[in-house]
């Protein structure tokens, strides 16, 4: 595949109509859940400019940084005496509302709920202000039933939403191969199957799919079940990078409050650091955070594949973005989206300079 990119953006592309179901980037299921938790702040520790910080995420391996940095305590470190509440959201959707609420200042969350959230406020709502994690997304099929890539013609494949990233990037892919199908119904020359991730592994053992292109752990449960890996979607983008989780802030919380923002990130710069220099802990203190706020740990077979295929940066990889997002109107899926000023990376390039890192760029889609 050419620079096929996995369409990230597109869910926000699936039809204006459909977009409610169109922004569960990482695929744990649509409903939305709030567990909300504090952390522990130090005894003396000085506040910023604001008592509290309202955090969202998923609890989700592709929100590892957020997990591990809340589970470690590495982001209220950086906070000092101002507190992190931390809410948990299982959709994108729902995060975005919490956001343009008030009930949270800053957000990890899936490229397409962003840009979505974005373009439905024109502008007005959210920014871009860090990356977090690359890929953990991969093709896993029935090994009798297909062996290669062409076998998959005529096959039933699932994919998590319709116009979800997932769901137009394997849209994507099977327009490069020259097959037909109709992007609404999933019906062609491959089948598309829209699933709930959760549903998908008991798909898969029934028979009633073939396999899926999903994010992890979904691919990995799949293995532990039979499947096999076809294709891992990193394998399609230059350097083997694409955007799966980036960091967005509140214009008005970004506004007020810049200084805990750049906490924050720093925050998330050293937790990725950590995270990079020790994996197998950082690992585990991601699964005893999923175990914490789902009430079970992943098992061996499946949180050790998984892991190893997503890369933890700060780097939102911008490009990938507006390349997502052009694939998605190139499929007739979304009105060419203005992304101009979706991003403020001056914070974030503040903190890696500071950190003597190397800063990022913004592709062009920077705010004024």
């Amino acid at each position: 595949m050419s620079a096929a990119r996995p369409l990230t953006a597109l869910r926000t592309f699936a039809a204006t109509a459909a977009l409610p179901l169109l922004l569960t980037a990482c695929g744990y299921g649509s409903d939305a859940t709030d567990d909300s938790k504090r952390t522990e702040v130090a005894a003396g520790a000085e506040k910023l400019s604001a008592d509290e910080v309202r955090i969202g995420y998923f609890p989700n391996l592709t929100h590892a940084t957020a997990l591990v940095g809340v589970q470690e305590g590495l982001l209220q470190k950086e906070l000092g005496g101002t507190e992190i509440k931390a809410s948990t959201f299982n959709a994108g959707p729902s995060e975005i509302e919490a956001l343009n609420a008030g009930s949270i200042d800053i957000g990890w969350i899936g490229p397409s709920p962003a840009i979505n959230g974005y373009t439905k406020s024109n502008g007005r709502n959210l920014r871009i202000i860090g990356g977090s994690a690359s890929g953990g997304v991969k093709l896993v099929v029935h090994p009798d039933k297909i062996k290669t890539l062409d076998d998959l013609k005529g096959k039933k494949i699932a994919t998590p939403q319709l116009g979800n990233t997932q769901d137009v990037a394997f849209l994507n892919w099977i327009a490069e191969k020259g097959w037909k199908v109709d992007a609404q119904s999933g019906s062609g020359d491959v089948s598309v199957v829209r699933t709930d991730n959760k549903i998908t592994p008991d798909a898969y053992k029934s028979g009633s799919i073939d396999g899926a292109w999903v994010p992890e752990p979904t691919a990995s449960k799949l293995v532990s079940e039979g499947a096999e890996v076809l294709l891992d979607e990193a394998d399609l983008w230059p350097d083997k990078k694409f955007v799966i989780t980036n960091i967005i802030v509140s214009q008005k919380f970004l506004k007020e409050h810049p200084d805990v923002v750049e906490a924050v990130l720093r925050g998330s710069v050293k937790t990725n650091e950590w995270i990079n220099a020790n994996p197998d802990k950082a690992k585990a203190s991601a699964n005893a955070a999923l175990e914490e706020l789902s009430g079970k740990a992943l098992p061996a077979d499946v949180i050790d594949p998984a892991w190893k295929s997503i890369a933890f940066l700060d780097d939102p990889l911008a490009s990938t973005l507006d390349a997502e997002a052009d694939h998605a109107v190139k499929a007739g899926l979304l009105e060419k989206p203005d992304l101009k000023g979706i991003y403020d990376l001056g914070p974030l390039n503040k903190v890696l300079k500071d950190e003597g890192k190397d800063e990022v760029d913004d592709a062009g889609l920077g705010a004024e």
